[in-house]
């Protein structure tokens, strides 16, 4: 049976100019939880724009807030039910109208950006901040390729900002084809690090093509049992830990996971470490800051980052993307499509 949800062209109600088409979810659980429904179309704040979708994503993040795991989730996002229906935390598209107080963007300004866990980029239309994580669209880069250029390297920054990578540094990459670790590869890279990314064999000219320096292909080797002196080990998958990455680090060295682990250790390995032994583990919480989509712009206008896009979706098959999603295999960005003209 198809879990298509309809499309909007057979709607058997056609949405009012005050209305919009979004996806919705009002209770927790797998992504047949999610509906194709009519809802009201948002009005900017005095400093606020109003975006028309052309692109977003559905990522990792989409799919714990999804299904509530891990459980803290709910401590953000609703103990029973969620509070904001309207999942997608990244986006590119067309200002449609802006607050009395926005100086800076105008209608027709073609943007893209993030909205972390405020999410509310799975519908046609949203609102963002004018000093939110927003910035102008590169010249010659579409809707497609702009919408998932944050998520993945806003975290991927994060991380390599807290470990202060620096040039001459040796950094290895686990999980190096998801959103976070394509990201993390090319930021590293950036910094003037020796990358080894690990990644499975079908990716390993992908990742070589981002700035590799080694690949492991860990269908064929166990990199935790590779030989070791790094002064990052960086799992963006979360598929390892501290106890089999340690021998891995030179003494100072530092692990950093984009999973809490299990039972959450490694918020607590990020305190215990902090005060013994000499390879540390760290776990920074995230900021959202409008320098970071500024930056990520500049590194994209200078062919220095570029976001790895698996597959596309139009909106009315976003159940069977979350799906995919779900099932941890993606290389790259999950990319869905609103309809309207994605070119430049």
């Amino acid at each position: 049976m198809s879990t298509q949800l309809p499309s909007r062209k057979t709607q058997a109600v056609i949405a009012t100019a005050k209305n919009m088409k979004a996806i919705v979810y009002t209770k927790y659980g797998p992504p047949e939880v999610l509906q194709l429904k009519d809802v009201p179309k948002p009005t900017p704040k005095d400093d606020e724009v109003l975006i028309r979708m052309h692109a977003t994503t559905v990522n990792r993040t989409d799919c714990a807030f999804l299904r509530a795991k891990p459980s803290f989730v709910r401590l953000v996002s609703g103990l029973f039910r969620p509070k904001r229906t309207i999942l997608g935390d990244e986006f590119a598209g067309e200002i449609e109208a802006v607050g009395r107080d926005v100086k800076s963007f105008m209608n027709g300004d073609r943007v893209f950006g993030f909205s972390g866990v405020s999410f509310g980029a799975h519908a046609e239309y949203m609102t963002m901040p004018e000093q939110g994580m927003l910035t102008a669209i590169p010249v010659n880069m579409t809707y497609e390729e702009a919408a998932p250029s944050t998520e993945g390297a806003h975290y991927a920054l994060n991380d390599i900002r807290k470990a202060d990578v620096r040039s001459g540094q040796r950094v290895l990459i686990n999980g190096a084809t998801g959103a976070i670790g394509s990201a993390a590869v090319q930021l590293a890279k950036y910094r003037g690090a020796e990358v080894t990314a690990v990644c499975d064999t079908k990716n390993v000219e992908l990742v070589r093509s981002l700035g590799a320096d080694k690949v492991i292909d860990y269908t064929e080797e166990d990199f935790t049992k590779s030989d070791g002196d790094y002064d990052l080990v960086f799992d963006a998958v979360g598929k390892s830990s501290f106890g089999a990455c340690k021998r891995l680090l030179k003494p100072g060295g530092i692990y950093c996971s984009a999973e809490l682990g299990f039972l959450y250790q490694n918020l607590f390995l990020a305190l215990w470490t902090s005060i013994f032994g000499s390879r540390k583990v760290i776990f920074p919480i995230p900021k959202d800051t409008k320098e970071d989509m500024l930056f990520f712009k500049e590194l994209i206008e200078a062919r220095k980052f570029r976001p790895v896009i698996d597959r596309r979706y139009p909106l009315e098959q976003i159940v069977e993307a979350y799906r995919y999603v779900e099932k941890g295999q993606k290389t790259g960005n999950v990319v869905i499509t609103f309809g309207h003209d994605s070119g430049t």
